[in-house]
């Protein structure tokens, strides 16, 4: 199946981002801000047991799912940028959390030419590619069924503690 596919290691070690994002109803749109805060969420964020960001959000703007992942309400959020500050890992990046939400249609039914974003990224981090599974050796993972991101991924380790 063809997937939309993004290297975040490429994607993130950008200081400004000057892609283009072609979603129809709006053209100030920045689709890729909302795919990384996916990704980001799905990958990187730590699953903290208590959740300080979403404590931390007087909005009630952020949820931690039952499979731990985080979900911003975007009509809720002011981007005040409290769960930014509140988490421990540094994993929320002020930059993911815009006042005005940003979407990606995945450039459904584009048939005749690429998608603005990967023709406008110049460090070639966003492509179409046909995966037909995970490959966790290869570090890609998918985000639901049409994005796939490849990042090493932070698993949580038990550890046994030392003792005394």
């Amino acid at each position: 199946m063809k997937r939309l596919f993004i290297d975040l290691e490429i994607c993130n070690s950008c200081s400004d981002c000057v892609i283009r994002c072609g979603y129809f109803y709006h053209q100030q749109n920045n689709g890729i801000t909302n795919l990384r805060e996916l990704a980001t969420f799905a990958i990187y964020c730590r699953k903290c047991e208590e959740a300080p960001c979403v404590k931390a959000c007087y909005h009630n703007a952020l949820e931690k799912q039952s499979d731990s992942i985080l979900k911003r309400y975007k009509m809720r959020c002011t981007s005040c940028k409290s769960c930014s500050i509140a988490c421990p890992f540094g994993t929320i990046l002020p930059d993911f959390i815009p006042y005005l939400d940003s979407r990606c249609d995945y450039c459904i039914g584009l048939a005749d030419r690429l998608p603005e974003c990967i023709s406008t990224c110049p460090h070639k981090a966003i492509e179409i590619k046909d995966i037909p599974e995970e490959e966790p050796e290869a570090d890609i993972y998918f985000i639901g069924e049409r994005l796939a991101v490849h990042s090493h991924r932070w698993v949580k380790e038990d550890v046994p503690l030392k003792k005394k």
